[in-house]
């Protein structure tokens, strides 16, 4: 099998990559970089910036795909574009979207593909909505092969999920639970929430890879482990060898202090999900998602502890912090 991945080196889409090369597909990656990121071997590099579309048509002129998927896209005029280059030249088109898009606040906390779509509070989601729903089009009038897919929160070594940080990632917060410093949870922790490892969600995907019964279908993947924010935290603490110093915060109240965080809480993780996997396990027959989190967040936490390269200190991020709590401690004790 034939496939063009654009971008195919992120958090995501590393791990497809891989795992396609492992397989003996015939892997194009499409990126600006000048050489394939993330120890990747085995697939062939294109260098080329897909926002400037002359320069890749001539890139892939005579080419044809089993397969092209795009890891980078966001916006309409993203899709519009990979339309025009794209309509001829593959079997099938596969737009990674976001399981943000669905409903917020969700009417039923079991999540399926037949969720509207709908998020007022994240510009990103409401983005990936106009995305889809411009692919369902082109697919209906035209017959663009398309495939939709709904990723939710994915980590692999490179990524600790933590419910709220800085703009240099998680480490600030592992930090501050070393040093046995409280960490903000929104909420009072309890609401639920699902996790993804990278390699779970590839056998996934690939399982779609030029499967006739994925066009024109949207379809999310994620694990079926549901935890609480608590767990979450608990079980990031432990890899630590610390207990966590958890400090709850009105969701609201962090969404005054810092209105960016209005799109990732209010748009998504302030509020409980679970997913109905039903469809991906019709679509791909044997996939489960088997790495539980408490086997995966161990792998990313001794990773960021072995990689001085992750280890990026946010001292706005720390400010921040340091504000809210004392902030909330002095409203709880009237002063």
């Amino acid at each position: 099998m034939k496939v063009l991945f654009i971008g195919g080196t992120g958090r995501i889409s590393a791990s497809i990559t891989q795992l396609c090369v492992k397989m003996g597909f015939d892997v194009y990656l499409l990126n600006r970089g000048k050489r394939v990121a993330g120890g990747i071997e085995g697939a062939t590099h294109l260098s080329g910036d897909i926002n400037d579309e002359a320069q890749v048509a001539a890139l892939l002129k005579g080419q044809n795909f089993d397969v092209v998927a795009n890891f980078i896209n966001f916006v309409p005029e993203h899709v519009e574009r990979d339309i025009r280059l794209f309509s001829g030249i593959t079997g099938q088109y596969i737009f990674i979207s976001s399981a943000s898009a669905y409903q917020k606040p969700p009417s039923n906390y079991l999540i399926r593909e037949s969720t509207p779509l709908c998020n007022p509070f994240w510009e990103y989601s409401r983005n990936k909505i106009a995305c889809e729903e411009r692919l369902i089009d082109e697919y209906r009038t035209n017959g663009f092969p398309i495939t939709i897919v709904r990723p939710s929160h994915t980590y692999d070594k490179t990524a600790v999920p933590v419910a709220v940080h800085g703009k240099n990632g998680p480490w600030q917060v592992l930090q501050r639970m070393r040093e046995g410093k409280p960490v903000i949870v929104h909420g009072d922790g309890t609401s639920l929430w699902t996790l993804t490892h990278s390699r779970d969600f590839a056998k996934g995907f690939v399982g779609l890879l030029g499967n006739i019964h994925a066009i024109g279908e949207a379809v999310h993947i994620t694990s079926d482990e549901v935890l609480t924010w608590n767990q979450i935290y608990k079980l990031i603490a432990r890899e630590l060898h610390v207990e966590p110093q958890i400090f709850y915060v009105p969701t609201d109240v962090l969404v005054a202090a810092d209105p960016e965080l209005r799109g990732t809480l209010w748009g998504d993780k302030a509020h409980s999900v679970v997913f109905d996997n039903s469809k991906i396990k019709a679509l791909v027959p044997g996939f489960n998602a088997d790495i539980r989190f408490d086997v995966g967040v161990r792998e990313s936490v001794a990773n960021f502890l072995a990689t001085p390269e992750l280890q990026r200190g946010d001292l706005e991020f720390e400010g921040f912090v340091e504000g809210v709590v004392g902030g909330k401690t002095r409203a709880d004790n009237g002063i």
